[in-house]
């Protein structure tokens, strides 16, 4: 049976101490509560539909193109703050693999972890700027024209601010760690 990789998330660690890092936290856990509010506004506006089309045959109009839109939104809305938490779910095959006793190997195993994960959310904020920028210059939208349309701006827009939220929670993260490690050595 391997090994189970142990996070100490109420250690003391300088750079959550910060009044920067409190403000990104607080900001970050800002964008989740939006987006779970968002989540119940949509089970709202689906059961909304369901009973309109199943007792009233009178559906709501675009349920289904809102509430897909509004997945890719919410989880952009809330991988940042799950990201800086440390809470997202990974697949730890390779941690369990190495004896807890090898601290340095784990520990640059998390350091490759941020840095790929800062470097993805950088990829899919660059990625999607281009279509962010192209639906505020044309006032793109998504619906039926005449009977219901939504613009697309808020969406994209909530794809790129959230990856690159999400970069700099990952960022932030790879830095508390190395100033732990720094912290450790110099004790």
């Amino acid at each position: 049976m391997g090994t189970e990789l142990h996070v100490d998330h109420d250690a003391y660690d300088p750079l959550t101490a910060s009044k920067a890092m409190r403000l990104l936290q607080r900001l970050l856990e800002a964008m989740a509560a939006v987006g779970t509010i968002w989540i119940a506004a949509i089970m709202l506006l689906i059961v909304a539909d369901v009973v309109g089309r199943n007792f009233l045959q009178m559906p709501v109009t675009g349920v289904a193109e809102i509430a897909a839109r509004s997945v890719v939104a919410i989880v952009f809305l809330m991988l940042p703050a799950a990201a800086l938490k440390g809470t997202l779910i990974r697949a730890d095959f390779l941690i369990r693999m190495v004896p807890a006793r090898h601290k340095r190997v784990l520990d640059l195993i998390d350091f490759i972890f941020s840095l790929v994960a800062v470097a993805i959310c950088l990829i899919m904020a660059w990625s999607a700027w281009p279509d962010t920028y192209r639906a505020w210059k044309t006032a793109e939208f998504f619906g039926v024209r005449g009977v219901w349309t939504l613009p697309t701006l808020p969406f994209r827009i909530i794809v790129v601010i959230g990856s690159l939220a999400a970069a700099v929670a990952f960022l932030a993260n790879l830095i508390s760690r190395l100033t732990q490690n720094t912290n450790r050595k110099a004790s």
